[in-house]
């Protein structure tokens, strides 16, 4: 241990492994853009320049804390650098800030304020704008890229696709596509975790808020909403709550105060996914065949096999995801009970998810030509619809979801975090292979939030092995790591983004990192504690499903209307366009 000066405090080092984190530890705000605490270093911003005594100026980020340092952090020639860095992104940076996504939530701006840069020495050329990418779920424009390059290292690093990366040198650079090709064109599976970390508006999810609101007031269409798990404890971040606090009576109200019909929790449909998923898991353990077997709930997983690992397709469980699933029984069920035709239903999907955009516009989700799910907002674009109909969202009473799909057991509520759809099948094939009664449901030895995870489960019939990974690159790592016969797992839960649901791409930009996350999860795990039941087989409103329609578990019935299947699929594969097409 060794100590340095910083603004003429002394502060102990304990393996910071740079200035930034000196600093930051110490309680002082340096700003970055291009820094992220989960990626690599970049140093491309130079805006957490520091002065160290004997060095001169040094960019902290990637300059090794050393005992004995004295090091500034706010001198004149540091404000001076820091103001003309600014300057020099903003004078080549698209500044039509009123018409922006990301107005009063970007990072750019917030520094500009905070700096008090109002006026520009530096012109800006308008003759050399880029043409914006509307091709696909997200829209890139990078006449507002700063060249930070999060969505670089984040898409390579954590996702280990690489979709975007430099081209050109000097005032030429851009962050762009392989060939310039549009998103739709390239391997991007939809996660939308460039969006999440770009801290401007370069990439930013395409709205659909208008075609929600088309829906709400036609009168024509019973519109129903359903609600995923990891929504309802991020969306009152929106609206000042502490990430991982549960707002889900909060949001319901909301929802029919935007005129919503009816409004179902998803997590009832991942009671049901347990129920299917966990028949499936048992007959391939009883064949001894496609093993080990997949979840396939995250959609951008299942496009990144189909792309990249066509070979384990069939280890893939053949469950639709909860979202689809509940499209099928409002669509397919619902609509008969009430006696209502499917085209009249309208459903909407909240989800944490961009990749779920994509996933309700694939053609092996609908039928005689009406979809499943006819639309999927994002946890912030339904955060702006409620700003835009003036709700107090703190204000709201709390009430339940409607039946008969608004009941939900613990299982399928912690769904939405990494853990928690292996921790959900597990509280049922538990049960199953042991003949007994669980006692106390809970599986804490596959939480957790370490990129893999493996746990075996030893029973009388023999050892199961479990295997939880998030991130894509870590799904690569374990898939190359079954291809080589290196391990072995019964079970392998894959979630692609940080930390599962939670961290999906289309939460509030708050997700900036594994501590928010952690919040997020916590607040599902503290929801699976205060429900009254904690195991999928006993939601009763689920089995009285099967006793009315579906038969039983891995029926015909079952199979045809909560299942399917997937092949491989090219790069530039589309989807038909129903719902992400070109604007």
């Amino acid at each position: 241990m060794g100590w340095l000066l910083v603004n003429g405090q002394s502060i102990a080092l304990n393996g910071e492994k740079s200035l930034l984190d000196v600093v930051q530890n110490a309680g002082i705000d340096l700003p970055t853009l291009c820094y992220h605490p989960e990626l690599t270093i970049h140093g491309a911003c130079r805006l957490c320049m520091v002065e160290v005594k004997g060095r001169g100026v040094v960019a902290a980020c990637h300059t090794p804390p050393e005992s004995g340092m004295v090091v500034n952090t706010n001198t004149a020639l540091l404000r001076r650098l820091r103001k003309m860095a600014l300057e020099l992104l903003l004078s080549s940076h698209d500044r039509e800030c009123t018409s922006c996504s990301r107005s009063g939530n970007c990072t750019l701006q917030g520094l500009a304020h905070r700096f008090g840069i109002r006026d520009l020495r530096f012109s800006q050329d308008d003759t050399d704008r880029l043409p914006i990418d509307r091709s696909s779920i997200l829209v890139r424009d990078p006449n507002k890229c700063i060249l930070c390059g999060e969505c670089v290292r984040i898409c390579g690093e954590v996702q280990s696709i690489g979709v975007y990366d430099f081209a050109h040198r000097g005032a030429k650079m851009q962050v762009t596509t392989a060939f310039h090709q549009e998103l739709a064109d390239t391997n991007c599976v939809h996660c939308g975790q460039c969006a999440a970390i770009c801290p401007t508006g370069a990439l930013v999810i395409k709205p659909q808020i208008q075609e929600a609101w088309n829906a709400l007031m036609d009168e024509s269409k019973t519109v129903i909403i359903q609600v995923a798990p990891a929504v309802r404890v991020s969306i009152g971040e929106e609206f000042g709550a502490e990430p991982g606090q549960s707002t889900m009576g909060k949001l319901i109200s909301a929802l029919r105060s935007l005129g919503a019909s009816k409004v179902f929790d998803t997590g009832f449909a991942a009671d049901l996914t347990v129920l299917e998923e966990t028949e499936e898991f048992l007959g391939r353990i009883q064949k001894g065949e496609k093993l080990p077997q997949f979840t396939s709930c995250c959609p951008a997983w299942v496009k990144y096999a189909e792309q990249f690992y066509p070979e384990f397709l069939p280890h893939l469980s053949t469950c639709r995801s909860p979202q689809q699933m509940m499209g099928s029984l409002v669509k397919r069920y619902y609509a008969k009970a009430s006696g209502k035709r499917p085209e009249d239903l309208y459903m909407i999907s909240i989800m944490p998810c961009t990749a779920k955009k994509f996933e309700a516009a694939r053609d092996e989700f609908t039928t005689l030509g009406i979809p499943d799910v006819d639309l999927v907002l994002t946890t912030q674009e339904l955060a702006q619809m409620i700003r835009e109909a003036g709700i107090d969202y703190t204000s709201l009473p709390e009430t339940p979801p409607d039946r008969p799909f608004g009941f939900v057991t613990g299982a399928g509520v912690i769904f939405g975090v990494t853990g928690g759809v292996s921790e959900a099948v597990l509280r049922l094939a538990h049960e199953r292979l042991t003949d007994t009664e669980l006692k106390n449901a809970a599986f804490t030895e596959v939480r957790g939030y370490s990129g893999m995870r493996s746990w075996e489960l030893e029973l009388d019939q023999g050892t199961l092995r479990l295997g939880v990974v998030h991130g894509l690159a870590n799904a690569k790592a374990i898939l190359d790591d079954l291809r080589a016969g290196k391990v072995y797992f019964d079970l392998v839960e894959v979630m692609a983004c940080p930390g599962g649901c939670i961290g999906g791409g289309g939460q509030p930009i708050t997700n900036v990192n594994g501590q928010v996350r952690q919040e997020r999860g916590a607040g599902l795990y503290q929801d699976d504690v205060v429900t009254a039941v904690h195991k999928s087989q006993q939601n009763r409103d689920v089995l009285n499903i099967y006793a009315d329609w579906l038969d039983k578990p891995g029926s015909p019935m079952a199979h045809e209307f909560l299942h399917t299947t997937y092949r491989k699929r090219g790069a530039q594969w589309k989807t038909s366009g129903r719902a992400i097409g070109k604007a």
